[in-house]
């Protein structure tokens, strides 16, 4: 059995309060603020414990880093075109997605990430064109 340590503690705390598909940097950048003797290999070392636990789960994102998501289920996102910023979406997750593809190169599909595209409400409230 593995103990719960202080800084495993602070990064979780910080996760819930960030709400977020925040990337390692800005999870650092937030745990720094409240607690700044906690060095950036401890807060990254956490992540992946976490992620090798369930308890989180590291999404990459093509062309931005990387964030982690505190729901581990298989769900789909949208990302902001504008902000860059990342949400879930609410809809069903298609298990079977994988079996409709034809695949003339000969892989055997495992899963699946979608990532839509679109405008969020804080950008289009920028009063800027689409």
């Amino acid at each position: 059995m593995e103990r719960n340590t202080i800084q495993r503690d602070i990064v979780m705390t910080v996760l819930k309060k960030l709400n977020n598909h925040a990337t390692a940097d800005e999870i650092y950048a937030a745990v720094r603020h409240e607690h700044p003797a906690i060095s950036r290999s401890t807060v990254y070392r956490n992540l992946q414990w976490f992620c090798d636990k369930g308890q989180l789960r590291k999404r990459e994102i093509p062309g931005q880093a990387d964030v982690y998501d505190q729901i581990c289920t298989n769900h789909y996102h949208v990302r902001c075109s504008r902000c860059g910023r990342i949400f879930d979406v609410d809809m069903d997750y298609i298990p079977a997605l994988e079996q409709a593809i034809k695949d003339p190169h000969g892989f055997r599909f495992t899963g699946h990430d979608i990532i839509f595209t679109g405008v969020c409400p804080d950008c289009q409230s920028r009063d800027e064109p689409l």
